[in-house]
């Protein structure tokens, strides 16, 4: 039987790649047949698969609809009055061109502490658009350091969730973890940001692709960058205050009730998008003297942009639900739990092949860490050695994003990437990421 899921997983994943890249096949259509194939070949019941599929799906959007929605609408307002355009001018006039990957990497770096993922992605897109038609170079150049620093700081510092819960799981200190987060993360960032995307750049030219059509407001007329950046730090402010209160450093202070379930409600990515978008309307739009039809007008076009992210992600959503549910993830880990790692190898590994078997970083790093907690109570580790093996678990839950994350169709249908050239860019990036924060967390662990 566990042969028979492996080969369900490898066979689908193989016929995935084979429908998409060989047959040119739609990528959702073909996602949504795998899903029905991989299903049957590991002997799940009729009305399992399907369920399956259907709880993939909506469990995906119920989050990333919305805010891919209100990301789409939020961007398509930022790049139709031009706020993007003169934010991306300013950046260049204060880091110049050379140095503005850097920048865009250091901004995500910083941003996706207390900033989910694809919060914080979807926010800060429509800069490196702007930076890429203001320089006439591939978006690559712009968009892979700023993926770059979201990533790894989503992976490997708190409070993000998956470093949170992996610590927690492994009982480690948090400290430590943020540390050593943060001393790994850089140079990998470095590496696999500014300096990778200027080598693909030069391989892979992408055009950015236009939320709306250009409004034609002269260049004296564009809002400032200081109320540009004003309006994007919002939501920003607001999911930060909210993740600090809830964290552990508040847990033993007395907060006012009333305080803090403003804060929860006013802090949750729903909300905090929901009021940039209103305050983006009215300074950059109202008040600027955009009429009604031409905000509408500015909303369908964003939205018809969003349409084909969500329903990709949706899909990727339900194949990542599909290989949960087979239990191949776990059933390799549990293999290799049988034989002799050091264990932050072995907690590495097996957040490798969760990762690339059923395709969420943070139920890699959540299932790696609750097999790797077993290793480390049969061994003496100190509270930094631990630290850093949740810091290898989360490079191996970052590695290699494929057909199965739905984070792989958001980047690239994002960025107006092939499916062959996500694979050669944000896959690629996210397998450096992988190897070199082993790399530099073994370097730790083996001076500690």
């Amino acid at each position: 039987m566990d042969l028979q899921i492996l080969i369900a997983v490898l066979l689908g994943i193989s016929i995935l790649l084979f429908l998409i890249l060989k047959l040119k096949i739609q990528a959702f259509l073909a996602l949504l047949i795998v899903c029905i194939l991989v299903g049957i070949l590991a002997g799940l019941p009729a009305e399992d698969i399907l369920s399956t599929m259907q709880e993939g799906m909506g469990s995906t959007l119920g989050f990333v609809a919305t805010v891919v929605g209100l990301g789409a609408l939020f961007g398509g307002i930022l790049e139709q009055s031009g706020g993007a355009k003169n934010l991306a001018r300013y950046l260049l006039e204060k880091t110049g061109e050379k140095r503005s990957p850097w920048a865009m990497m250091f901004t995500g770096f910083i941003v996706a502490i207390p900033v989910f993922f694809d919060v914080a992605f979807i926010i800060l897109v429509p800069i490196t658009y702007a930076l890429s038609k203001k320089t006439g170079k591939s978006l690559l150049l712009y968009a892979l350091p700023l993926l770059a620093g979201l990533t790894i700081t989503h992976a490997f510092i708190p409070p993000t969730p998956g470093p949170i819960a992996v610590a927690d799981i492994l009982g480690a200190d948090l400290g430590w973890v943020i540390l050593f987060g943060i001393i790994t993360g850089i140079p990998v960032a470095i590496i696999s940001g500014p300096i990778f995307s200027k080598y693909i750049s030069k391989k892979i030219y992408i055009e950015p692709q236009d939320f709306t059509k250009s409004s034609g407001i002269s260049e004296e007329d564009l809002p400032g960058p200081g109320l540009i950046c004003a309006i994007i730090f919002v939501p920003i402010v607001l999911i930060v205050t909210n993740t600090i209160l809830n964290s552990p450093l508040f847990q033993d202070r007395s907060i006012p009730s009333i305080l803090l379930y403003l804060i929860n409600i006013l802090g949750h990515p729903f909300t905090a998008l929901i009021i940039a978008n209103l305050l983006a309307w009215y300074f950059l739009g109202v008040k600027r003297g955009m009429g009604k039809q031409f905000l509408n007008k500015t909303a369908l076009k964003s939205f018809e942009a969003a349409g084909i992210i969500i329903l990709l992600t949706g899909a990727g959503g339900a194949f990542k639900q599909i290989l949960i549910r087979t239990g191949a993830g776990e059933m390799i880990a549990q293999s290799l739990n049988q034989t002799f790692f050091n264990p932050l190898i072995f907690g590495f590994l097996i957040a490798l092949i969760v990762r690339l078997l059923q395709g969420s970083a943070t139920v890699a790093m959540i299932t790696a860490a609750g097999i790797t907690a077993p290793v480390l109570s049969s061994t003496t580790q100190s509270s930094a050695e631990i630290s850093l093996v949740v810091i290898a678990i989360a490079a191996g839950a970052s590695g290699f994003s494929h057909v199965n994350d739905s984070g792989f169709w958001l980047v690239g249908k994002y960025l107006g990437l092939t499916e062959k050239q996500t694979f050669k860019t944000w896959t690629v990036m996210t397998g450096i990421i992988s190897v070199l924060g082993l790399f530099v967390s073994s370097v730790i662990y083996s001076i500690l």
